[in-house]
């Protein structure tokens, strides 16, 4: 049957055939309370507001009193810094002698943690066998430990009449405790942690779709490793080793207590800060503040990584 001539077009409600995202989201009405429709008002605190509403005071004013416990002890080292002969006090030979060994000792343990540290991350994170979870309970050890304990340890282990450390003194000649190379190994024992946890974490939010490939297309585990793997976790291993880098730094019980505190061979800042506050306080102020500053700028090194979460 054809039109007929003059006949109106039928009227289509097409209004259920509109895409949804037209309308865009709906936004669930607040429930009208005795207040009025906006519900109850939170309490004032202030400038703060959390995600759902105001601070409540229970919570607000512990934690103000906690930043204050935490900034104050930083605040009067600024506050009682002697500043006019901040200068002197830096350039003397002792400081810089401090200052130089203690750099190089970092340096050295943080190469040491991520020759030895990587694998064993990528051992906990990529592997499986039997009692993992106790060796990552004995690899976070040092974290927990007494820094003075894991000195004495070092010294069962590896002095002269340690476990170890005997059989190196004889068939090899080294000797490890009251030298430099013991204040390495010493911050290296205590900064290792450090690495393998934020590497292993790296590790563990990496997509091993990409190792898989790799696998499918003839590549060994330790060439996957290498050219896939490493270069993805690369900022994980960077912020681990900056960590570790930091923690080696600012070593004090494991290093007195395994290397002793030598000046120029094994006496470090923090060894150097702890003798100074004993004759002259106006030295260990100086000292502190150097490492104050270290600590600030690999803070501010890292705030895209932890401090610039919200």
């Amino acid at each position: 049957m054809g039109k007929r001539a003059g006949a109106e077009p039928p009227v289509v409600d097409d209004r259920r055939w509109r895409p949804r995202v037209l309308s865009g989201p709906r936004v669930p009405r607040r429930p009208s309370g005795p207040s009025g429709p906006r519900g109850p008002r939170a309490p004032r605190t202030g400038g703060f507001r959390s995600r759902g509403g105001g601070v409540p005071l229970p919570l607000l004013v512990p934690a103000l009193f906690g930043l204050v416990f935490l900034l104050l002890p930083l605040l009067a080292l600024l506050v009682r810094a002697p500043w006019r002969g901040l200068p002197h006090q830096l350039t003397s030979t002792e400081v810089w002698q401090a200052l130089r060994l203690s750099l190089e000792t970092a340096t050295s343990a943080t190469a040491v943690t991520l020759v030895l540290g990587v694998p064993l991350a990528w051992l906990l994170a990529r592997t499986a066998f039997p009692g993992r979870r106790i060796v990552r309970a004995l690899v976070t050890l040092p974290l927990v430990l007494p820094p003075v304990v894991g000195g004495v340890a070092l010294l069962l282990a590896l002095g002269r009449n340690g476990i170890v450390g005997r059989w190196l003194d004889s068939a090899f000649g080294v000797t490890l405790p009251f030298t430099t190379a013991g204040v390495v190994v010493a911050e290296a024992f205590v900064a290792m942690p450090f690495l393998v946890i934020s590497v292993e974490g790296t590790l563990r939010a990496a997509d091993v779709r990409y190792e898989e490939a790799a696998a499918t297309l003839g590549a060994s585990r330790f060439t996957a490793f290498r050219r896939v793997t490493l270069p993805m976790i690369a900022p994980g291993v960077a912020a681990g080793a900056v960590l570790a880098w930091a923690r080696a730094l600012g070593e004090f019980g494991a290093t007195i207590t395994f290397a002793g505190n030598f000046p120029g061979r094994t006496q470090t800042m923090p060894l150097a800060v702890y003798l100074a506050l004993q004759d002259d306080p106006e030295a260990a102020i100086a000292l502190s503040l150097v490492l104050l500053a270290v600590s600030v700028a690999v803070l501010a090194g890292l705030r895209d990584r932890w401090t610039g979460a919200v």
